[in-house]
């Protein structure tokens, strides 16, 4: 597999460039970015009302929902997104969670924008832009595995969101959920980011990923977390039975580099070395830095010390380690740059553009593609930060590092 080397040669062009940019040109890309927002695809939320009927809902009782931009010409593939978004572990982080857009339909907004591998734009998205592409909304709180109900207090929880893909597989195409493709759709429905196409062969999919690790303290701090998440949502019969008999505990079978193992469709798995989300919350989380000696450094990467840098590359290399199983594997594709960022497929910026984050001189579309449609290698890994130059950090804003309890979601 081909790894990046570190390029250092364009930096001080690209900084030349920015000093010299005149007031004319920024006025060119106001007006630029101006005619982008009226582009923009906004599709509309669609209910699946007699889902309810099977105890396929949200945590508040609302019927599941998505959003379907259907193709055209020779557009036949279905690329179906499921929605991301955190988790909930006990009767009163889902019962918070059910008063928000994360466990209703009813608060969730009914227009989505397209974008990215969503988009219907030949130059934006040149291999699926004329797929029928579907976001599936994710409220029950359990990686859409959830299989339990319950009363807390004043608040009727259900937890039962595990025939959510099958009945919006049912609106979407008709078909039956006893079905092999049916069946497919339900077993990889849970995963939270997930990407779907049902072609090559049906079940194909690629994603982006949360995996277990200690922190940098050597203790395992998600552990009771997802443990908990487990049994209050009745999820471990939704889980993977061959993974099941093969692990100690029934939440590994929620992370990748247990559960991949006994996945037999081909997959892509598209994630940063770096995962701000692993970063902040399960690498170095709030118990972890009371003084908070990590906060400029999880705000902005350029501010972290020589030691904090040397510390994160234990991040990258868990990863590594994790993938150095999938290596070589003709039915695995792999994008692992090395951008702090969560997640890469549904922002134009990161997905295809100009700008785009590259390995090899491949977007992350392009090798998405070149793996699905079997033109090529399509495994990178990049080397180690901060040699990547065609990097978006996107670093999110207003976490509250300071709440150990609840594994905030983005």
């Amino acid at each position: 597999m081909a790894r990046r080397r570190p390029r250092w040669t364009w930096a001080a062009v690209f900084i030349a460039g920015v000093l010299v940019v005149s007031a004319s040109v920024s006025t060119a890309a106001a007006a630029a970015a101006a005619e982008e927002e009226e582009k923009k695809l906004l599709v509309d939320m669609t209910l699946v009302p007699d889902a309810a009927s099977a105890g396929a809902v949200c945590l508040d009782g609302s019927p599941p929902a998505y959003h379907l931009d259907r193709g055209a010409g020779s557009g036949a593939g279905w690329l179906l997104q499921f929605e991301g978004g955190g988790w909930c572990n006990d009767a009163r982080s889902c019962a918070e969670r059910a008063g928000t857009r994360r466990g209703s339909t009813r608060l969730m907004n009914k227009l989505e924008v397209f974008s990215g591998v969503l988009s219907d734009d030949p130059a934006k998205n040149p291999d699926f832009y004329n797929w029928n592409r579907v976001k599936l909304r994710y409220c029950d709180g359990g990686s859409f595995a959830g299989d339990s109900e319950f009363i807390n207090d004043f608040n009727h929880l259900h937890e039962r969101a595990e025939d959510m893909g099958c009945y919006h597989h049912r609106s979407l195409s008709k078909r039956p959920c006893d079905s092999p493709t049916g069946t497919a759709l339900r077993l990889l429905s849970r995963r939270p980011g997930d990407i779907l196409p049902l072609r090559r062969p049906p079940g194909a999919s690629w994603r982006c990923h949360h995996g277990e690790m200690d922190d940098i303290s050597g203790d395992n701090t998600i552990r009771p977390f997802f443990s908990s998440l487990v049994d209050l949502q009745g999820a471990q019969k939704n889980l993977n039975k061959e993974c099941l008999n093969s692990m100690l505990y029934p939440y590994q079978c929620f992370f990748p580099q247990y559960a991949l193992q006994n996945i037999r469709t081909p997959y892509f798995i598209l994630n940063s070395a770096y995962d701000v989300y692993q970063f902040h919350h399960t690498f170095v989380p709030p118990s972890c830095d009371p003084r908070g000696q990590w906060s400029r450094c999880k705000s902005d990467p350029a501010a972290c010390s020589t030691s904090q840098i040397a510390t994160l590359q234990g991040l990258r290399n868990a990863m590594l380690t994790a993938l150095n199983l999938f290596e070589g594997d003709s039915k695995v594709g792999m994008f692992i740059n090395s951008c702090f960022a969560h997640c890469q497929s549904e922002l134009q910026d990161t997905w295809f553009a100009p700008n785009s984050p590259s390995l090899h001189n491949k977007t992350i579309a392009e090798l998405v593609g070149d793996w699905y449609f079997e033109r090529g290698a399509a495994q990178e890994i990049d080397c180690a930060y901060p040699c990547d130059l065609t990097c978006h950090n996107i670093i999110p804003t207003g976490y509250p590092f300071d709440r150990v309890k609840e594994i905030p979601e983005f």
